[in-house]
């Protein structure tokens, strides 16, 4: 693809990434909305029925698996194969985080993994910096601050990495809120006023609300930098200026 060495060493992880959120955020949207399940357009019904030791049904537990696979292999492949960023040690700790509370969920059936799918998952295949390491994709892409569209002229950020801003808050910040956290820290003490590890699961929860408001100043500092003509290029506003080749 005719990447430069610094971009070539950081496509496979966005590939990946891509891949990965694409599929799972498929499946989550089947399971949505092409199944019986109510979780989208009625959250509280997660804790419909709840009991100790209910059974989970197999395309559900299939979510599980997904979910947990990909963030345990996540913690391992922050701390030792990804590129190491100005973020990645709350990186570290989200995927710690999200892994907990996808084990206690399946281990005490406290938390439906699919009521947060299209919360948190459709902002993520898109949000990839998969085609911002490609020089052909910078070249097509029109920048979002008037770049020069003559060939050879000077372009800015391409539209997808500027498109991020008003999706992030969006899904992540006003949705999660609304039909997760509402659905935790109110509707589950409704239908359920003795339900276990009440405290436990919604401080993790509000933990993850917290990285998703200092994610998304990133994304924010980045538009910034878009408009005030400070980018020439795509860049990660997340990674050093100088290449950190040890990780402290």
């Amino acid at each position: 693809c005719n990447l430069r060495p610094k971009d070539a060493a950081k496509m496979p992880e966005s590939a990946w990434k891509l891949l990965f959120y694409t599929l799972s955020w498929s499946y989550g949207i089947y399971l949505l909305f092409f199944t019986d399940y109510p979780f989208f357009y009625d959250p509280p019904s997660v804790f419909y029925d709840w009991k100790k030791g209910m059974d989970v049904p197999t395309d559900i537990a299939i979510a599980y698996l997904m979910q947990s696979s990909f963030y345990g292999h996540s913690i391992y492949a922050t701390a030792y194969m990804d590129t190491w960023r100005k973020d990645s040690v709350v990186m570290l700790l989200h995927h710690v985080v999200t892994l907990t509370l996808i084990a206690f969920s399946y281990a005490f059936r406290g938390l439906n993994p699919i009521s947060d799918q299209p919360v948190l998952l459709p902002s993520d295949p898109f949000g990839e910096e998969f085609f911002s390491y490609c020089p052909g994709c910078k070249r097509s892409w029109g920048g979002c601050a008037g770049s020069d569209p003559s060939p050879g002229g000077p372009r800015g950020p391409s539209v997808p990495p500027c498109s991020l801003c008003p999706g992030r808050f969006w899904f992540r910040l006003y949705w999660f809120p609304l039909k997760v956290l509402y659905a935790t820290c109110h509707s589950s003490l409704q239908v359920v006023p003795n339900i276990p590890f009440y405290f436990f699961f919604n401080a993790l929860l509000l933990i993850l609300t917290l990285m998703n408001i200092y994610w998304f100043l990133y994304i924010v500092l980045f538009v910034a930098k878009v408009l005030m003509g400070q980018m020439k290029e795509v860049n990660d506003v997340r990674e050093y200026d100088v290449d950190v080749s040890k990780k402290t």
